[in-house]
């Protein structure tokens, strides 16, 4: 025991380094202003004040929500067949489809995205075969549903993988009960598949909606900096600004939103894995 406590002892220093040191930074800058004088900070909460009584910040947090929204929405309506598809697939195709779903992410996200620019750029592929069926001049690049598209692009895989791997965990017998009762695939579906699947749902909604509220290069590369969102806005003050107090407010108020929206998740989780356990009960 004593052993292995020394050789967590590395890991435990990592964590505080990069992890908890890192936050504790973003906090004390949120909190304070530089004073007059070298090395000298004040405790303010002005920075909070400025993000929250200026529109502009605000319509930027309700556009980065709203299409969070939208890429969850549409990776669950899209995830939820192919998963199921693969739940219910024979061993080898099974293998072939997850390797298949999770082989593009070997890629860095960087340089699929960048990818997505050639697709719907003028001249691209997309654009040709739009013009092939008299759709010509059509603006691809540099939208709103650009910026979407690359955003379920790059998180489906995991809605598709949480859901998969809680159809796959099913037990197949509670559906031939289900059949044997005189239930439709319709009824089994709702009453029995769907119901044991909420929990990969929630998972998969988690994954998805955390990132893409965040998500900063995806609308900068497919938005062309026309279309910005809260992670845009935190690059900014940081990078080109220099505000770092108040980019780390902004920081600190997205960790809250995040923070709240997995509670809420894990609440589902619970709520979902409870009417699992009962119905397993009955």
């Amino acid at each position: 025991m004593k052993r292995f406590s020394q050789l967590s002892v590395p890991y435990i220093v990592w964590s505080v380094i990069m992890l908890l040191l890192p936050m504790l930074l973003i906090v004390f800058y949120a909190f304070t202003d530089a004073g007059n004088e070298i090395m000298t900070f004040r405790f303010t909460l002005d920075n909070f004040i400025k993000f929250f009584t200026d529109p502009d910040f605000l319509l930027v947090l309700w556009r980065s929500i709203k299409i969070a929204l939208k890429t969850t929405v549409i990776c669950v309506l899209l995830g939820y067949p192919i998963a199921y598809f693969i739940a219910f697939s024979s061993d080898k195709m099974r293998n072939i489809l997850i390797l298949a779903i999770t082989l593009p992410t070997w890629i860095n996200m960087l340089v699929r995205t960048y990818a997505w620019i050639g697709i719907l750029s003028e001249g691209g592929i997309v654009s040709e075969l739009l013009s092939l069926i008299g759709l010509k001049d059509v603006e691809l690049l540099y939208t709103e549903g650009a910026v979407l598209l690359g955003m379920v692009y790059n998180f489906i895989p995991f809605m598709i993988l949480q859901i998969n791997t809680s159809l796959s965990k099913m037990d197949r017998s509670l559906t031939d009960a289900s059949n044997d009762l005189g239930a439709d695939g319709i009824q089994t579906f709702l009453r029995v598949t769907l119901p044991l699947s909420l929990p990969g749902v929630v998972s998969g909604i988690s994954l998805v909606f955390l990132p893409a509220v965040s998500s900063f290069f995806i609308p900068k590369l497919l938005g062309g900096g026309q279309y910005f969102l809260i992670g845009n806005v935190i690059e900014n003050q940081f990078i080109t600004v220099g505000e770092w107090n108040f980019g780390s407010a902004i920081s600190l108020i997205m960790a809250l939103i995040m923070m709240a929206s997995m509670y809420v998740v894990r609440k589902l989780e619970d709520y979902s894995s409870g009417g699992k356990e009962e119905r397993q009960e009955i």
